[in-house]
C-alpha cells in the first residue's frame, strides 16, 4: 500500500494554489496527480512536521531501487527551477512522486521512463526564514 503524504499547512496551501492556477497544458497530468496527493495528504502545523519529510525547498537524495542510481534534487516552485543547480520544479513527475514522504520510504511512480520505485535516502530541510 502506498504511504500517505504528510505536508505542512504552508506547503499544502502553496501547492493547492499552484494546482488551481496552473494553466500550462504541458503539466496537466502532473497537476492532476499532485491534486490527488493533496486530497489524501495529512496536513500538520508548520512546526510539527518531522524534519525527515520531503517539503518545498527540501534537498533530497533519492535512489532508483532497481538500478541503485542516486540523484540529489531540491524541490522548488516552477519559476525557480534550474536543472544545472539541481533545482527541480514541484510539477516535475519526480517531485510530485516524493513530496510529503520521508527518509527510508519507497514510492512507486509513473515517470517518463516508466514505473519506478524510488527510495528517499536523505532529506535536508533548510529553514525558509
Amino acid at each position: 500500500m502506498k504511504p500517505t503524504p504528510v505536508l505542512t499547512s504552508t506547503d499544502y496551501n502553496i501547492l493547492r494554489e499552484l494546482t488551481k492556477n496552473a494553466k500550462d497544458s504541458t503539466n496537466i497530468r502532473e497537476i492532476a496527480l499532485l491534486t490527488q496527493e493533496l486530497d489524501r495528504a495529512i496536513i500538520n502545523k508548520d512546526g510539527v512536521v518531522d524534519q525527515s519529510i520531503v517539503r518545498m525547498n527540501s534537498q533530497v537524495t533519492i535512489e532508483d531501487v532497481k538500478s541503485k542510481q542516486q540523484m540529489k534534487v531540491q524541490i522548488v516552485m516552477p519559476s525557480q527551477a534550474n536543472l544545472k543547480e539541481g533545482k527541480v520544479s514541484i510539477l516535475a513527475p519526480l517531485c510530485v512522486a516524493i513530496i510529503g514522504f520521508k527518509e527510508n520510504e519507497e514510492v512507486e511512480w509513473q515517470l517518463p521512463s516508466g514505473i519506478k520505485t524510488l527510495k528517499i535516502i536523505n532529506v535536508i530541510n533548510v529553514s525558509s526564514n
